[in-house]
């Protein structure tokens, strides 16, 4: 695995103890569909499926993570979520929602966590 792959392994890593944390139960991680494309985390809240999508950043020049997912990542990650229902007998009653949880690494200290709910 190289260096940007194991950024992301460890930020995906924060973002599934993040949930955990705010109650969520995660049921999948890294699922690819067979038509391409990949959601990072799925979970529950409650009676609702969320389809989290994770972004992981060194600080420092780059932008923050939630920049990253323009108008063509929230139609893809719609996509799959409707390919997700689609191989996993539809949507639960709570409905679904897409979020995002941005990772910023700094040089020193603790890495900054934010989960942003219904991004797409």
């Amino acid at each position: 695995m190289d260096a940007r792959g194991a950024l992301g392994k460890y930020g995906e890593e924060l973002a599934a103890r993040r949930l955990a944390e705010a109650g969520m139960t995660v049921i999948a991680r890294n699922w690819r569909s067979g038509r391409g494309g990949e959601i990072d985390i799925v979970a529950r809240d409650g009676d609702a499926l969320v389809i989290c999508e994770v972004k992981t950043r060194r600080a420092g020049a780059f932008e923050h993570p939630a920049a990253a997912v323009r108008a063509g990542k929230a139609v893809r990650l719609r996509r799959l979520a409707e390919r997700w229902l689609a191989d996993h007998g539809g949507p639960p009653p709570g409905g679904v929602r897409i979020d995002l949880v941005a990772v910023v690494l700094p040089r020193r200290g603790a890495p900054v966590v934010d989960h942003l709910r219904g991004v797409a």
